[in-house]
């Protein structure tokens, strides 16, 4: 996620992007959608979706302008170089301080406006041809204060992302095996199930959840001790498998709405259960930190925003048509955290082999996810700590590193099984840094930067639709409000209990 500089890749179409950005978006987070909808209202679930994603959209467009700055203060410094080194063939004289834009990465040095540059290079200066991560910007754009809190950020999400992952195949397994074991075809049936209850002979469900735990460590933890990345086929086929999933949930409830079978009766507003769904919104519209692995490789990026806003209208419709179509065939009370659960009921669907892969779905898709986002994580560790010149011990890099990427997440999975809370803390806190705040933060930043360097006659070609100022500081301060919001919002219901 967060990095330096990296390869493009292939080049792909536009329309070829639009599909890898849905992907991207509707994963984990749409599972407990559903859910979180039942618990707010439809009303109320509804304005709030089509808001957060306005506003993500927004944003989105904000880590676009960006990316484009970093890329043509990267061809200028590269332009400037050559001119030095022609220079000093030229003559001996050495390099003025005035000829250097930036030094580490962070210090702002005093520089001249250099309205020249657009005639002596391309006219093309803020074309994304590079692939410059989230962290690089945030290197080249903030201060020492600002990269390490966005690394801490990143990180805090990355965590968020593990525990989810590491308590949703657990839970999967448990109540798909415990439903075979002792009420067969039972799981989606609205009966309720405490943790202390029976699973097999003397195992409780609570013991076999954590006995799933610490095969699904053991397996998939030694990965994060070495490197691994996602091939093309396993991205394709878990893609594959998880619209498979989203469609045949769909139908199926819409069979069942169709035939008059349908049981849910949602309220249209309930406030105790805005927190959730804005945390569980926020998570599920999040692709900010993967934009340029997304947008770099698209060889026509002329219509880019437009682009985006229709992507983000189409995941509107699909997240809407999902949940409304959950909490109109289900009751609020079977509604379960994980929608695909539901689907394992025989009255929903008797056969047998569709009970299974829905309910197994969560295990096949997140399993290939884990190690990937473990790495991601063990190497912004790595980042965070990183000295200029300097190298870890073997033991530090080997061990340490990925032993604290590993066990947090873990622990967390072992003390609860809550996805929805689980969701909705990573996406409520975290996910609204990576998604308001950092993005915003690198509009305001990167434009204060480009009129530095170019001269405020220049203009970006990919500046965002929210240009002015009043949308950066918009987004500010609905960030920090909702941590506001949510952080008081949790204090008042413990306060209740």
């Amino acid at each position: 996620m967060a990095g330096g500089i990296t390869d493009t890749g292939e080049l792909y179409s536009p329309y070829v992007g639009l599909v890898y950005m849905f992907n991207l978006i509707v994963g984990t987070g749409a599972l407990t959608m559903p859910k979180a909808f039942a618990t707010a209202g439809w009303l109320v679930s509804l304005v709030l979706l089509m808001f957060l994603g306005f506003m993500s959209y927004m944003t989105t467009t904000f880590v676009v302008e960006a990316m484009a700055a970093a890329n043509a203060q990267l061809r200028w410094k590269r332009m400037e170089k050559r001119k030095e080194d022609d220079e000093d063939e030229d003559s001996s004289s050495g390099v003025s301080d005035s000829d250097v834009l930036l030094q580490d990465g962070y210090e702002r040095a005093e520089t001249r406006p250099i309205l020249s540059v657009q005639r002596r290079g391309s006219p093309n200066i803020f074309e994304i041809t590079e692939r410059v991560e989230m962290g690089q910007m945030a290197s080249m754009f903030f201060n020492k204060v600002g990269v390490n809190l966005f690394y801490f950020c990143i990180i805090i999400y990355l965590y968020g992302d593990l525990a989810i992952y590491a308590a949703a195949v657990p839970v999967s397994l448990m109540q798909v095996t415990c439903a075979t074991g002792n009420h067969s075809c039972s799981v989606g049936d609205g009966t309720k199930y405490n943790d202390t209850d029976k699973c097999w002979g003397p195992i409780r469900r609570i013991d076999a959840y954590r006995l799933y735990l610490a095969a699904f460590t053991l397996l998939l933890g030694p990965f994060t001790f070495f490197n691994v990345q996602k091939t093309k086929y396993l991205q394709i086929m878990t893609s594959l498998m998880r619209w498979i999933a989203f469609i045949l949930m769909i139908i199926l409830a819409l069979i069942r709405i169709s035939r008059g079978q349908a049981e849910g009766h949602p309220s249209m507003a309930q406030l105790s259960g805005i927190r959730n769904l804005f945390g569980v919104c926020v998570y599920s519209f999040m692709c900010q930190h993967s934009l340029p692995s997304l947008i770099t490789p698209i060889s026509k990026k002329k219509h880019v925003n437009k682009l985006v806003l229709l992507d983000y209208i189409l995941i509107l419709a699909f997240y809407s048509l999902l949940s409304f179509t959950a909490i109109y065939c289900f009751r609020n009370d079977t509604l379960m955290d994980m929608y695909t659960l539901n689907f394992t009921n025989c009255e929903i669907i008797n056969v047998a082999f569709i009970r299974y892969f829905l309910g197994l779905f969560p295990v096949f898709t997140i399993s290939t996810n884990f190690p990937i986002i473990a790495v991601t994580l063990r190497n912004n560790w790595k980042t965070l700590f990183h000295r200029e010149g300097g190298t870890y011990p073997w033991v530090v890099d080997r061990i340490v590193f990925p032993a604290i990427t590993l066990i947090p997440p873990v622990l967390v999975a072992f003390c609860t099984h809550d996805l929805e809370s689980l969701v909705g803390i990573t996406g409520a806190y975290a996910g609204n840094g990576i998604q308001y705040l950092i993005p915003a933060f690198l509009a305001y930043c990167s434009r204060k930067d480009t009129q530095l360097v170019f001269g405020s006659g220049t203009v970006n070609k990919h500046l965002s639709p929210f240009r002015h100022t009043f949308w950066i500081v918009f987004v500010l301060i609905w960030g920090f409000s909702c941590f506001v919001f949510v952080t008081a919002n949790i204090v008042l219901s413990e306060s209740k209990l």
